[in-house]
This record gives C-alpha cells, sequence and structure tokens, in this order.
C-alpha cells in the first residue's frame, strides 16, 4: 500500500478518463487538452469500460476491461491503476466527451490541495460551449448563479479532483451503484470523515448540453440508488425523512407514467437489494451540512 503520510512539497496531479469507445474523436480532443496544461499531469489513464480502446497518444497509460463496469467500477479501476504507480497525490476524473479549454486547470488544482491539507474533492464548473451551465450542474440548491463557489456536500461527475490520501480512507466509489448519486456517496463519506467539498468555477470543463430527457433505466437506477444512498450513510431517522422528501419531489416533478412505474420499481428493489456497508455518518456530519445549506434530508 502507498504511504500517504509524507510530505509532499507539490501535489502530483493525475487524470482519469472513462470511455465505452463511442467518441473517438471527443476523447482525444480532451487528451490533447490534457497535454497542452501548463503544468503536465504526471499520469494519464484510460479505461476502455468494456469497449476496446482507440489508438491513444504517447505517454497515456491505456486499460481495456472486458465488460462494462459502470461509473463507478469504471472509476475504481482507474483509481487503482493511479494508485498502482505511487506518484499521484490528487487524481482528476474528465468526462471522455469534456474539454479544458484554459491552461491553468492543473496548476489551480495543486495550488487548492497544496494551501489545505483538508481538502477532499473538488468540483469543476461545467458549462456548455456557449458558456452556459444548467442548474442542474450546480452542486448546491441555490443554483442561480454559476459562479458562486464555496463548500458543498456533492459534487459534479463530469470534472472533478479527489484527494487520494481521502481515497485511501474513503474506500473510493460504491460499486453497487454502477451510475447515479454515486458523487453524493463518495461526498458524504468524505465530509464524515472531515474532509472538505469545493465547488470552484474557475476550474472548467466544456461539455455539450445535455437533454433532460429522462429513460426507464435512469429512473430505476435513481430511485435504487437513493434508497441505498439513505441506507448506507444517513442515521435511522434520518432515512424516512430523506427518502420521504424524495418520493414527494418525485410525484410532482415526473410527468411519464412509464417514468413512475420504472421509478417505484427501482426504489423497492433499493429496500429489498443489499447495499455494501452501513456506516451512519455522525450527527455533527448531519450538523455541518445543515450549516453548509443542504441536510442530509433533501
Amino acid at each position: 500500500m502507498v504511504e500517504w503520510s509524507r510530505v509532499v512539497t507539490r501535489p502530483r496531479v493525475g487524470v482519469a478518463v472513462l470511455t465505452m469507445g463511442n467518441r473517438p474523436v471527443e476523447l482525444r480532443a480532451l487528451l490533447d487538452s490534457v497535454a497542452m496544461q501548463d503544468e503536465p499531469p504526471a499520469r494519464v489513464v484510460v479505461v476502455g469500460n468494456g469497449a476496446p480502446l482507440p489508438e491513444l497518444p504517447e505517454g497515456v497509460t491505456a486499460v481495456e476491461v472486458p465488460e462494462n463496469l459502470g461509473v463507478s467500477g469504471g472509476r475504481n479501476v482507474a483509481m487503482e491503476r493511479l494508485r498502482e504507480f505511487g506518484d499521484v497525490d490528487v487524481l482528476v476524473d474528465l468526462d471522455d466527451d469534456g474539454l479544458l479549454v484554459e491552461r491553468d486547470v492543473f496548476t489551480r488544482i495543486a495550488d487548492l490541495y497544496e494551501t489545505d491539507p483538508k481538502l477532499g474533492i473538488v468540483s469543476f464548473r461545467i458549462a456548455d460551449e456557449h458558456g452556459e451551465t444548467q442548474r442542474r450542474h450546480v452542486p448546491r440548491l441555490r443554483a442561480k448563479d454559476p459562479m458562486r463557489g464555496g463548500l458543498v456536500t456533492t459534487f459534479l461527475g463530469g470534472g472533478h479532483a479527489l484527494s487520494m490520501p481521502m481515497l485511501e480512507r474513503t474506500g473510493g466509489w460504491p460499486e453497487e451503484f454502477f451510475f447515479t448519486h454515486e458523487e453524493t456517496d463518495l461526498a458524504w463519506r468524505a465530509l464524515d470523515d472531515g474532509w472538505k467539498v469545493l465547488y470552484e468555477p474557475r476550474l472548467l470543463l466544456q461539455h455539450p448540453k445535455t437533454s433532460p430527457a429522462r429513460h426507464a433505466v435512469y429512473y430505476r437506477m435513481t430511485a435504487r440508488n437513493r434508497v441505498w444512498l439513505a441506507k448506507r450513510n444517513l442515521p435511522a431517522p434520518l432515512v424516512p425523512l430523506y427518502l420521504g422528501s424524495w418520493t414527494a419531489l418525485t410525484l410532482l416533478r415526473t410527468r411519464s407514467g412509464e417514468g413512475l412505474k420504472a421509478w417505484a420499481g427501482g426504489f423497492a428493489e433499493g429496500v429489498r437489494e443489499p447495499c455494501g456497508e452501513r456506516k451512519p455518518m455522525k450527527w455533527s456530519t448531519v450538523w455541518w451540512m445543515a450549516k453548509l445549506g443542504r441536510p442530509p434530508v433533501i
């Protein structure tokens, strides 16, 4: 196991990209933008998640897994590969269709982690090619101004930085989740372990605007993982409050009968199926999250 307690004068950044092999042009553009950074990363790992990888630039480590492990499983593969190298202190996950439009992204990240040893997670701002950030891509309740940064309770999956010492303590991504809510699960465990989660809008990942249209699999996974999130992390009295508030919101927001049917099936699956180790957060963590503006009941 790598010893993370030693002193590092300058945090070393490693990059992880997960791809299903269906965006070779976008992937190459992203890797080119990574290579153009003023402060180059120590390592770049690309994981082919159940798909063969295209030809990659020199110096990029390719890892192909035979089946799709989901977002959580694929990111754990990348994390483990970077851990094996032993020369990465901060892991940066980037979507394969994203783009770094500024050259000082890794410099800013290293500065942040160098300044604050308790910084666990840094969330990027995501904006399209016109500079627009969708409200659902701002990781807090008051989402009107995407340029307002600060401490938060969750983060964006498309672009973020993770402390490797934090990951060593929290255990990485919840593979059972496959996709949806895996970021919140990791953020809650990090907060409970005393780490900070920061939304830094000056760190920009350009990303195509995505449609809010949903499908049955999304509804099922969202409901199942929401239940698992509560079962794994919340003190017992808060579990029904959290799930009750989200059930009410879902019923108010969802206009699709098929979507609600899939959601109900996922909710039942979440109640019925195991979700990994249960480790309820401390009440002091609940209070801290409330002070940050998002208590874990909504």
